[in-house]
């Protein structure tokens, strides 16, 4: 039986991490000063480290078995000193560790590494859902390249930079890796506010915006999401990388008979974002638009997990097969020769 906690924030954590004299959970929240989310974290008796993003309107959950009711005890002590003395710097300890368990190094340094940065469509592991970053690796022969999913719930293109993911996955870029980039859902969120603040300005021209950022506390000038794929792009050629950037995955909301094709004009930036900038494309929306209006309304809905948003596992294992069909499309089809048999045995997509 799974345990279950409270209902989290796009974006929050759950963490399980190791108690060595205790067989009984102990269970604390607190709101870090320094934290822009309040979190969760739950004491289990574990040997592993795990850290969870969660999304919004799901449920908080430990991936460890819990205890009975009649085992667990309230902990008053502990939980009183955690809420009044817990270091206002914890937040960012935590922060660290998440990238940690998160973000790993290339397997093989001396190969060729694939890395996908995105938000939870691509990275996701909540309550059944599954994000299409995760199947994808399995696409790919291991001996050939490396396969990295970078991406992070919660995230726009603002975020993933700001908050200094893209970083990371820059340090660890090199000549001949490639990066495919999907961002879109969070992009159209609040540009200021107190929760995430974690929008870009619409459209892909230069205008910015100041502001006094109510989640960093830190001033800040917001551009618009084609300037953040643009950076992306720079950078990631900066090290000798390839680009490729995707379209939105496709949401589970239809009217009369079709799907809805793209959150906003997301897609729409992204495509004259790769046109001026020459960078290949894959229109993604339309790949999975067209699968799931073949398949039908009926059936698409077990291909999504808890909302009309987040894919189950056989919606990733869909998305990821069709992200490795337009691959194959690409000019040049730079991708073919690090394919595994199962990357292989994809039909190249005839959408473009």
């Amino acid at each position: 039986m799974t345990r279950r906690g409270r209902v989290c924030e796009y974006g929050d954590v759950v963490v399980t991490r190791m108690t060595t004299t205790s067989s009984v959970m102990f269970r604390s929240r607190f709101m870090a000063l320094n934290s822009r989310n309040a979190m969760q974290s739950y004491f289990m008796p574990t040997n592993i480290d795990h850290t969870r993003y969660v999304d919004k309107g799901q449920t908080c959950r430990s991936r460890k078995p819990g205890i009975a009711r009649s085992a667990k005890v309230v902990l008053v002590a502990a939980t009183l000193f955690t809420l009044i003395f817990l270091p206002a710097g914890f937040a960012q300890d935590q922060n660290s560790k998440q990238a940690v368990a998160t973000d790993r190094t290339p397997n093989n340094p001396k190969l060729p590494t694939i890395f996908v940065v995105g938000d939870s469509t691509a990275n996701n592991h909540a309550n059944g859902a599954l994000g299409w970053g995760d199947p994808f690796i399995s696409y790919f022969d291991a001996t050939r390249v490396n396969v990295l999913n970078r991406a992070r719930a919660g995230r726009s293109s603002r975020t993933f930079i700001t908050e200094g993911l893209w970083d990371k996955v820059l340090s660890d870029m090199k000549k001949g890796d490639f990066v495919i980039i999907q961002f879109g859902h969070n992009d159209g969120g609040a540009i200021n506010d107190a929760s995430r603040a974690r929008g870009s300005l619409p459209g892909t021209g230069d205008e910015t915006q100041e502001i006094d950022n109510l989640v960093t506390k830190q001033h800040e000038v917001v551009h618009t999401f084609g300037w953040y794929l643009r950076k992306m792009v720079a950078d990631a050629r900066g090290k000798g990388a390839t680009p490729v950037i995707l379209s939105l995955t496709v949401r589970n909301i239809w009217k009369d008979g079709r799907v809805e094709r793209g959150s906003g004009r997301f897609g729409q930036w992204a495509a004259e974002t790769a046109d001026s900038q020459a960078v290949m494309f894959i229109d993604l929306t339309g790949l999975i638009a067209d699968k799931y209006e073949q398949l039908g309304e009926a059936k698409v809905k077990d291909l999504f997990a808890t909302d009309h948003t987040h894919t189950s596992t056989a919606g990733a294992e869909l998305n990821a097969e069709l992200v490795v069909a337009g691959l194959k499309m690409l000019k040049r089809r730079p991708f073919d020769r690090y394919l595994s048999p199962k990357g292989k045995a994809v039909v190249p997509s005839r959408h473009f």
